[in-house]
C-alpha cells in the first residue's frame, strides 16, 4: 500500500507541475497588498495531497504567495496544527487575526473561497 501511495504522490506532483497556472499581471500596489495578505496566512499541507495541490494552484492563480508548512515531515508544524487547529488534517489555513489570535480553516473549497474573498478587493484596484 505504501508503494502505491508513493507512486500516486509522485504522479500528483508531476501533474501539479505540468498544470501550474500563471500568476496574473499585477500592479505594484496589488502585489504589495497581496504580500501583506500573505503575511496573515499560513498553509499547513502535505506536498502530494490532491486537496493541498488544489489550494496551492488557486493561490498561484491569484498571485498570492503562501507560506507553506509541511505537516507530514516537519514535526513542529505538525504539533502546531494539532494544538492550534485541534486535529491533523490538511489542507488547513492558519489565519492570523489582528488581535494576535489565530483562526484555523479546514477544507480546500472553504480555503479557496476565503482566499478569493480576501483577494477580490485587491484585484479590483
Amino acid at each position: 500500500m505504501g508503494v502505491i501511495r508513493w507512486i500516486l504522490g509522485k504522479i500528483i506532483l508531476v501533474i501539479e507541475t505540468l498544470t501550474k497556472p500563471k500568476s496574473p499581471q499585477l500592479t505594484a500596489e496589488q502585489e504589495q497588498a497581496l504580500n501583506r495578505l500573505s503575511q496573515q496566512v499560513t498553509l499547513y499541507q502535505f506536498a502530494a495531497c490532491p486537496f493541498c495541490v488544489k489550494v496551492r494552484q488557486a493561490s498561484r492563480k491569484l498571485g498570492l504567495p503562501l507560506a507553506v508548512k509541511d505537516a507530514k515531515r516537519d514535526m513542529t508544524a505538525r504539533q502546531a496544527l494539532e494544538q492550534g487547529g485541534g486535529r491533523i488534517k490538511v489542507p488547513c489555513l492558519r489565519i492570523e487575526n489582528t488581535g494576535g489570535d489565530a483562526h484555523w480553516l479546514y477544507e480546500s473549497d472553504d480555503i479557496i473561497a476565503y482566499l478569493n474573498q480576501q483577494a477580490a478587493p485587491i484585484m479590483k484596484k
